[in-house]
């Protein structure tokens, strides 16, 4: 049945494509930003890729900040579920990690306190997998696994999306009426609806443009867009996800292998594939601010049990490599 969703930073990599799907499988969609001047990109990004685009009928959108109270209860009221993508994700390191951190944690609780009193009971928060993997526990992480705020990998991004998720499961806790579930992505990559992808895609696109003469032996877990938006939807159709928190990951690369697989498919660009010794990183990051939050992830490989997600939401996933290469299409 046809639904009624509100769905916060519509401008986004991952909430762009989820307009879309939601758009494709006849729901309507209210989507906030931040200035209603980007809706015709939003509008323009998506109206190529649906198969009816008399469904941009459907589409709609709010001026929203997440810094703000202006404005939330009244936009939220007559949905009937929320999905909160809208999350602020530095490339490199603030100096002060409470300029990332506040606005995740009171944001997240700006969207849930409208949409309780909105009366909205279904959400679907778009967390991640740093909210869980910075911990000394055994590949792989699972749902059951939480980010230890002391650890070295914990960055300002990593605590931000880890106490905003725990702020939203305090909130729920406090107001059992709403039925909350989380998913998780790893590095989400695919290919964009537009240009407009932000800082998404920065990481293929530096490999790409051969900025680094060695990369570090950091490893992500890498996901496609497209299941990252199929598994908000699956989560919304499906009742009983609601509690639980789902991860999104088609498998663990290296930088050095993303570069190697890369080099591949593009054999006339200088990308560079050679492995950066730890000493050398450690210098480069006293003048390069983007690397001094991977120094701690040097040579650590994380892993996740996504079993729950394709068992409870029936995804199946893209392989790592096609994302990457849908990802390097479009920054190519």
């Amino acid at each position: 049945m046809p639904k009624t969703v509100f769905l916060t930073g519509v401008t986004g990599f991952i909430a762009k494509r989820i307009a879309l799907d939601l758009l494709e499988a006849g729901h309507s969609v209210t989507g906030s930003l931040r200035s209603t001047k980007r809706a015709d990109e939003v509008r323009d990004a998506i109206r190529p890729h649906l198969s009816d685009p008399s469904a941009l009928d459907r589409l709609s959108f709010t001026e929203l900040d997440l810094t703000r109270d202006d404005g939330w209860t009244v936009a939220l009221t007559g949905h009937e579920v929320l999905m909160h993508t809208a999350s602020p994700f530095p490339m490199a390191q603030p100096k002060n990690e409470e300029d990332v951190i506040r606005p995740a944690v009171d944001g997240t609780l700006r969207a849930l306190k409208a949409a309780q009193v909105a009366g909205i009971t279904r959400v679907i928060l778009t967390s991640s997998v740093v909210a869980i993997e910075a911990n000394d526990r055994p590949n792989p992480r699972t749902p059951a696994d939480w980010t230890d705020l002391d650890h070295p990998k914990a960055s300002a991004y990593y605590k931000s999306k880890t106490l905003a998720e725990k702020a939203a499961w305090d909130f729920v806790a406090e107001h059992p009426e709403m039925k909350l579930t989380t998913v998780h992505p790893a590095l989400v990559l695919g290919a964009p609806l537009d240009e407009h992808y932000g800082t998404s895609l920065s990481l293929v696109e530096r490999i790409m443009d051969g900025k680094d003469p060695a990369l570090p032996n950091v490893g992500f877990c890498v996901v496609d867009v497209a299941d990252i938006s199929a598994m908000h939807i699956a989560a919304m159709d499906r009742p009983e996800s609601a509690g639980n928190r789902y991860i999104g990951s088609a498998g663990s690369m290296t930088m050095p292998q993303i570069a190697k697989h890369l080099k591949g498919r593009y054999p006339d660009r200088k990308i560079a594939t050679a492995t950066a010794p730890k000493f050398l990183l450690k210098v480069l990051a006293l003048f390069d601010s983007s690397l001094k939050s991977v120094l701690p992830g040097i040579n650590d490989i994380p892993e996740f049990d996504t079993s729950a997600t394709e068992q409870d939401l029936g995804i199946t996933f893209t392989p790592a490599t096609t994302a990457i290469d849908r990802a390097a299409a479009a920054v190519a």
